[in-house]
């Protein structure tokens, strides 16, 4: 660091220009006019005060173009900071982990039908609590809920914003200071730390457990029913499996018993498809009409998992159940907005035609992709990719296994294929793999991919047409680090 006398140090002082000298020129016009004159204010004093700073600790005279506080300089400093100040925090990236419905990547991907309908709702009023046959106030679940009821033979159905406030809001309805009977081996926990025991403390129900982990038989819940008991429930296990020595009781026998005796039952479907995935080859999952059919009175189920729409939970069944849960204060505190609502009706239509779902609903599309044609685009981007990290690394296109993905089906795979990176030399990679991942996920667009055995997987069964077009662009423009 170079000292700067006194007289050097007022020689540069007197060479700043004004702020509102600057502010007024030519080349800060655009800028005023993109981001607005506030925005701009604070960040060309912050600019001129950190060359202040460093003409008073010496580092000015050290360098000339500090020194000389070049005008382009100065424009190009100011306009880097409110890029970077003004950029959104949730980016587009690319989802390269292999799992199709990734919730720290926002799940499913909605199809143009429902960005259509998005887009209307931003830009124009509409009749979300209107009824246009009556001119009178009118309820927003009424949007969807015929809709709702034809796909899945129930009677009523609300919606709310994701699947665990939709048992949340069950649970306090119907069951506040009373008990809800639930297999031990039902009590699961999901991402986030929802827990079903910890909700059910949160409604004011108390749990009541039957059976054991692995069994539990029909009489488990015939001998804890008292005058307290509320519901009979059960939880789909759709995020983990327990196999060997192991009984579970059907909805239909629980439903009799519940029925018997005047009671209700509840199911979290939790993942909630509305049609049978193993037409398609995929893993059977029950279906929400099937579990309407077998006897639940309620139903609960997400919108942005295998159903293929936007984050929300649905809530369907007997329509004085149905009606008693909307009275429940918590429901407005609950309640989705226009956009959801707008998001989920045109994904709900598409299944109106299953036949053409694999083309028209995103989710399903990745979910069926065939591995060949994965292959193929991994052939297309593997030079790309292998021009834009350096000789230390070797890719390869190889097959690999996809998953379902938030709690779906966890152990089902898909095949698939991908790109792998490791280390030319054959050895281990660690801080390697570790710096080329970090370097991927900085790029325009990051890459997200995962480190397994000692390489970097990229997996593109959720790499489209568009995108990886617009990924080899990218791979292509980005500078080799050295």
């Amino acid at each position: 660091m170079s000292d700067v006398s006194s007289s050097e140090l007022r020689a540069l002082m007197a060479r700043v220009p004004s702020v509102d000298k600057v502010m007024a020129s030519v080349e800060f016009a655009p800028l005023i006019g993109e981001y607005g004159r506030t925005q701009v204010l604070h960040a060309l004093r912050s600019a001129l005060d950190a060359w202040r700073i460093s003409a008073q600790s010496g580092d000015a005279a050290a360098n000339p173009a500090v020194s000389a506080l070049d005008a382009a300089q100065l424009h190009a400093t100011v306009a880097a900071a409110l890029l970077a100040r003004n950029a959104s925090r949730l980016r587009s990236v690319f989802n390269l982990t292999g799992t199709v419905l990734h919730t720290n990547l926002g799940r499913a991907l909605l199809p143009d039908e429902s960005v259509r309908a998005v887009m209307t709702a931003l830009t124009q009023p509409a009749n979300l609590e209107f009824d246009l046959a009556t001119g009178t106030r009118g309820d927003r679940d009424d949007l969807i809920d015929d809709l709702i009821c034809e796909l899945t033979g129930a009677e009523a159905a609300t919606i709310v914003n994701n699947n665990a406030a939709a048992v949340l809001l069950t649970l306090s309805a119907l069951a506040a200071k009373k008990e809800v009977v639930v297999s031990r081996g039902e009590l699961v926990e999901i991402g986030g730390a929802f827990r079903i025991p910890d909700i059910m403390s949160r409604a004011g129900a108390k749990l009541r457990e039957v059976g054991t982990t692995n069994r539990t038989h029909l009489k488990d819940y015939e001998q804890a029913i008292n005058a307290r008991t509320a519901l009979l429930m059960k939880v789909h296990a759709s995020n983990y499996a327990i196999s060997g020595f192991t009984k579970e009781v059907g909805i239909e026998a629980i439903a009799t018993l519940a029925h018997a005796r005047g009671l209700a039952v509840a199911v979290d479907l939790g993942s909630g498809t509305l049609v049978d995935l193993g037409e398609w080859g995929l893993p059977r999952e029950p279906t929400v009409r099937e579990t309407v059919a077998a006897g639940a009175d309620l139903v609960t189920f997400s919108g942005d998992k295998l159903l293929g729409g936007p984050q929300a939970g649905l809530i369907v069944g007997r329509r004085e159940l149905i009606a008693k849960i909307k009275k429940h204060p918590l429901k407005r505190a609950l309640r989705v907005g226009k956009l959801t609502l707008a998001a989920l009706e045109p994904v709900l239509r598409l299944y109106r035609a299953p036949e053409m779902l694999t083309e028209r609903l995103t989710t399903l599309r990745l979910l069926t992709r065939p591995a060949e044609d994965i292959h193929g685009a991994a052939q297309r981007v593997l030079p790309a990719l292998q021009q834009a990290i350096d000789a230390r690394y070797t890719v390869a296109a190889e097959p690999m296994f996809s998953q379902i993905g938030s709690g779906a089906l966890p152990v089902d795979v898909l095949p698939s294929y991908g790109l792998v990176v490791r280390m030319a030399d054959g050895k281990r990679g660690g801080r390697h793999l570790l710096a080329l991942e970090k370097q991927l996920r900085e790029m325009a667009r990051p890459l997200i991919g995962r480190i397994a055995d000692d390489a970097l997987r990229l997996d593109l069964r959720c790499l489209e047409a568009a995108d990886e077009t617009q990924l080899i662009a990218q791979l292509v423009a980005q500078p080799k680090r050295n």
